[in-house]
């Protein structure tokens, strides 16, 4: 295996599923952190069994890694703030804000998705897919799509996996020494209409309300008529944009 950082890294040219590999390495670890990276993904999936089209030149990647399971709903917005921190890096100015609970937009599209997985022992997967080079079309998708070349910003997989490394490991330290909270302030700042009326998509039913923010386990804070509701998983809709269907 190479390395980036401190990570042992695969890059294959076509694996089914990137976490799948990810985690067939855990089985076997003792304390080593796994990236496992393809140029081409044929099973690739998201939230909620949903598909992942593997688009040439995207990013397809997956950590493994010891993280106890209580601290999954707190790493997730980690993982997604340093997503939204390498992209800025890399293109200061461009237009790229953080949508509940692990979306990064540029441009208001979504590039990206993520799937943390529990793995063999103390192990976590966490999946990440990047539109770095095209956004998939198809009838299905929820909500806009963008790329990072649309946007201006063309660079190799690979070179954005590797800056990317950096800035998730300098979170994951700061995390470890400062805790959550200023992190979750961090990703609210760079969050999409907060303070706004969002709506809600769960699965057996919809809310709408004011999004107030995240709690210290990164629950989203719907305010409504009736008080502040907890929400631990669904889809936010902004009121004045349409679901694409």
């Amino acid at each position: 295996m190479k390395k980036i950082r401190d990570w042992l890294w695969q890059d294959r040219r076509e694996t089914g599923s990137t976490n799948d590999e990810a985690a067939k390495l855990c089985a076997a670890a003792r304390g080593e952190k796994f990236i496992v990276s393809a140029a081409s993904q044929t099973g690739g999936r998201g939230r909620r069994g949903r598909a992942w089209d593997s688009l040439a030149g995207n990013l397809f990647v997956s950590f493994a890694f010891p993280a106890a399971l209580k601290d999954a709903s707190r790493l997730i917005f980690i993982v997604s703030l340093s997503l939204l921190e390498t992209v800025r890096r890399l293109k200061p100015g461009i237009d790229v804000c953080l949508k509940w609970p692990n979306d990064v937009l540029v441009n208001g599209g979504k590039v990206s998705g993520i799937l943390m997985e529990k793995a063999a022992g103390d192990y976590m997967v966490v999946g990440i897919g990047v539109n770095v080079a095209a956004a998939p079309r198809r009838e299905d998708i929820l909500y806009p799509v963008a790329s990072l070349r649309e946007a201006g910003l063309v660079i190799d997989r690979l070179d954005f996996l590797k800056e990317y490394v950096g800035v998730f490991d300098d979170l994951l330290a700061e995390w470890k020494e400062k805790g959550f909270a200023p992190l979750r302030e961090r990703w609210l700042a760079n969050a999409k209409n907060l303070g706004k009326e969002i709506n809600v998509h769960m699965e057996h039913e919809d809310k709408k309300g004011i999004f107030n923010g995240v709690d210290e386990n990164g629950a989203l804070l719907l305010e409504t008529p009736s008080g502040i509701e907890k929400i631990y998983a669904g889809d936010i809709f902004y009121l004045k944009e349409k679901e694409v269907k």
